[in-house]
């Protein structure tokens, strides 16, 4: 990983692999907006979109992105967290308009990094705000919103964190960036397949179900005699 830099300039290096980016998708209100994100996540270079709760997404909004973000499936927020910490070295940032946030354009970003989003009306919850090492704000300078929608302010945060990181920029052709070929997809779309481990407990579960029923039926007759 790349010295941590926090005076707003470029973290990357030559020789370095640049901080990483995840983002944390929980109680989101509206269904669409994570096919949105999806786009987002691809078009700034995020690593791996986190989904707490639920293994099905919805893909509008995504024309074809969410096939190039990896997408990984967590039980409850402290699992996810647990994971982003322990195991892929990030920070938890938590995007809200809350005393304490810091403002985007100054924000001393530092290594890895995973932003928690809040729900679209009331934002961050309480299991949420514990959870965050620090707040990340956008300043807004028109009387018209009292916020941004979800995928609007990651779109500006990870643009931020992409700068930052000193993502190489996207090789463009006429008006728009060059878009990769699109990755054989290899199950169901909008679903977060099962790891092996998780596979594995699954068919053991299944086994044992069955096993019980085989016995369940097989008492029944000496019910009878």
């Amino acid at each position: 990983m790349q010295p941590d830099r926090s005076d707003g300039t470029a973290a990357a290096s030559s020789s370095d692999e640049p901080p990483a980016c995840y983002l944390i998708s929980y109680n989101q209100q509206s269904k669409h907006n994570i096919g949105t994100l999806a786009r987002c996540a691809t078009a700034f270079n995020v690593k791996e979109v986190c989904l707490v709760g639920s293994r099905q997404f919805n893909t509008f909004g995504a024309h074809g992105s969410s096939e190039f973000v990896e997408f990984s499936h967590y039980h409850t927020l402290e699992e996810c967290v647990a994971d982003l910490k322990e195991n892929k070295g990030c920070t938890v940032v938590g995007v809200e308009i809350m005393d304490g946030a810091q403002p985007v354009h100054s924000f001393p970003f530092k290594g890895n990094a995973a932003f928690m989003l809040g729900n679209e009306g009331a934002g961050l919850n309480e299991k949420q705000l514990a959870l965050c090492d620090s707040f990340i704000y956008i300043p807004q300078y028109g009387a018209g919103t009292a916020s941004l929608n979800v995928a609007v302010a990651a779109s500006i945060i990870l643009h931020h964190f992409a700068h930052w990181a000193g993502y190489p920029e996207r090789q463009r052709e006429g008006q728009k960036f060059v878009v990769a070929e699109r990755p054989q997809r290899t199950g169901p779309r909008g679903f977060v397949p099962l790891t092996p481990e998780e596979a594995a407990a699954e068919k053991a579960r299944r086994a044992a179900s069955a096993a019980s029923a085989d016995a369940d039926a097989a008492a029944l007759p000496a019910l009878f005699e």
